[in-house]
């Protein structure tokens, strides 16, 4: 890294970023220029500080940090994502990639490997632990071989709202039903819309409802 790299940490745990930051701004050509701990808190510091690259938790109280990433890089493409999470969960993994996150780390990586990788993102590069990268690409070659359905490229919350989609149910209806906010809904059913390759709820919940004739047809 020859210019200095902006980083974002976002973590619900103060003592985490706390932890990261000081491991990072050892280096002087990394500097920590804002933290969250919240999917709100990340978007709005992302718009507000412009970061070359964000450190990501995946989970978060107000959602998921795949949202977060969703929404930032839909503002601001240049941004760079590292998922760090303490658990190589292949749903997380996946939903991560289609986010857009450019690394996916588990929390027992080495501080120097984290420095690493932050500057190889920000120069471009995409990469995964590699404790992980081989569960990617075995998912990856299952939906290319059209061994999968179509649901599996959803997560199962995803999977949760869906089905209330199709009940005809209004983002505050799901909000209850999942305990997330109106927002976080929003922001998933966008998700799932473009997973899906669809333009609007009500296409959806069309696509759920053929499915399940097709299971009933198949029954």
């Amino acid at each position: 890294m020859s210019k200095q790299v902006k980083i974002l940490l976002v973590d619900d745990h103060e003592v985490v970023r706390m932890g990261l930051r000081t491991l990072l701004e050892r280096r002087e050509n990394i500097a920590v220029v804002g933290e969250a701990g919240t999917v709100e808190e990340a978007v709005a510091a992302a718009a507000r500080t412009e970061p070359d690259v964000i450190v990501m938790d995946i989970r978060l109280p107000d959602g998921s940090g795949v949202d977060a990433c969703r929404e930032i890089r839909g503002q601001r493409p240049e941004t760079k994502v590292i998922m760090l999470t303490s658990y190589a969960d292949d749903e997380a993994i996946y939903g991560s990639i289609m986010a857009g996150a450019a690394g996916y780390l588990l929390k027992q990586t080495r501080g120097q490997d984290l420095a690493s990788a932050i500057g190889r993102v920000a120069g471009g590069e995409s990469l995964l632990d590699p404790g992980i990268t081989e569960k990617v690409l075995k998912r990856m070659r299952r939906l290319a071989e059209g061994e999968s359905d179509d649901l599996e490229v959803l997560t199962p919350q995803e999977r949760k709202i869906i089905g209330c989609i199709a009940e005809g149910k209004t983002n505050k209806e799901i909000a209850e039903v999942v305990f997330l906010s109106d927002k976080t809904v929003k922001n998933y059913v966008s998700s799932i819309l473009s997973k899906l390759n669809l333009r609007r709820r009500s296409e959806a919940a069309a696509f759920i409802a053929e499915r399940r004739a097709r299971s009933k047809d198949v029954d």
